[in-house]
């Protein structure tokens, strides 16, 4: 079976506080493949937040962010007794794509600076 990826757009305006919360149209299920955020006006040092609007996960959190730029968000994993996988050489975390099973992808933006916008178009397989 081929991989699909389906891209969401997200536009979001900020409020004259310089904050919003803004949500996919859709419910979205697959792995989170990437997220290219695109500034347009907001200001430096904006700091947002993407996660799952029901279960909460979050899959991308930063601050004083000043560029567009594209991420490709992964969490650590762990074995079934909750114990941290660790790379044996390193002791770096082992990590694996996010999933998102039925549920809006919110995105929380601060400090954007008042009606300032930015896009972020979000990468998930199917």
């Amino acid at each position: 079976m081929p991989i699909r990826i389906k891209r969401y757009t997200v536009v979001v305006t900020t409020l004259a506080d310089g904050t919003k919360t803004a949500y996919t149209i859709e419910k979205v299920s697959g792995l989170i493949q990437a997220i290219v955020y695109t500034k347009t006006d907001y200001a430096d040092g904006v700091d947002f937040i993407i996660s799952c609007e029901t279960s909460g996960l979050i899959i991308w959190d930063e601050d004083n962010v000043n560029a567009s730029k594209t991420v490709y968000p992964r969490a650590a994993t762990c074995d079934t007794l909750g114990v941290a996988s660790l790379y044996a050489a390193t002791g770096e975390p082992v990590e694996d794509k996010i999933p998102i099973a039925n549920e809006r992808i919110q995105i929380a933006i601060a400090a954007g600076g008042v009606t300032k916008s930015g896009t972020f178009y979000i990468y998930v397989e199917s």
